[in-house]
């Protein structure tokens, strides 16, 4: 199966863990602008955030993104 990545949703995430958007950043030792270029979808987060974001707002790494099948077939 092949995945397009919809919008993101880190600020969701971030909002029901309650932490801050500058906690987040600070945990991770990020800029909180690449953060803001994620949430407002001029970046696409690397695997290695994803994951780091993850495990730090205790969620699954699936749900920082809108997924939708592809009806794309090769």
């Amino acid at each position: 199966m092949k995945y397009e990545l919809g919008r993101c949703l880190l600020a969701e995430r971030l909002q029901e863990a309650g932490m801050p958007l500058e906690g987040l950043a600070l945990e991770l030792r990020v800029r909180r602008e690449r953060l803001v270029d994620c949430i407002d979808n001029k970046r696409v987060m690397s695997l290695k955030l994803a994951i780091s974001i993850a495990d730090t707002l205790q969620c699954d790494v699936r749900s920082l993104y809108e997924l939708t099948l592809s009806d794309e077939r090769r």
